[in-house]
């Protein structure tokens, strides 16, 4: 069954190819959705895929691009939305 999260990643992850990485994780995973930066220089990120597909996503969140210093990754549930794949906003 499919769900939706939304996520936020904060600590060293803007200007360090996070969205980059994370876009293809979804990719990789089947994750579906977007990320996009925030102005507190925090990233957003809202993804949509089976619970074992999003724990999964989670955990490579957590971990982050190599240049990514990922200090706290806070995730909440939210109503299912469904994407036709997984895209970085700017």
């Amino acid at each position: 069954m499919l769900c939706t999260r939304e996520i936020i990643a904060s600590g060293k992850v803007q200007g360090v190819f996070f969205r980059k990485y994370t876009c293809e994780a979804a990719d990789a995973i089947g994750i579906t959705g977007f990320v996009k930066n925030l102005p507190d220089q925090s990233v957003y990120i809202l993804a949509t895929g089976t619970n074992e597909q999003l724990e999964e996503f989670i955990n490579r969140c957590r971990q982050g691009s190599p240049k990514s210093k990922v200090e706290k990754v806070e995730v909440k549930e939210t109503g299912l939305q469904q994407f036709n794949s997984f895209v970085v906003e700017r």
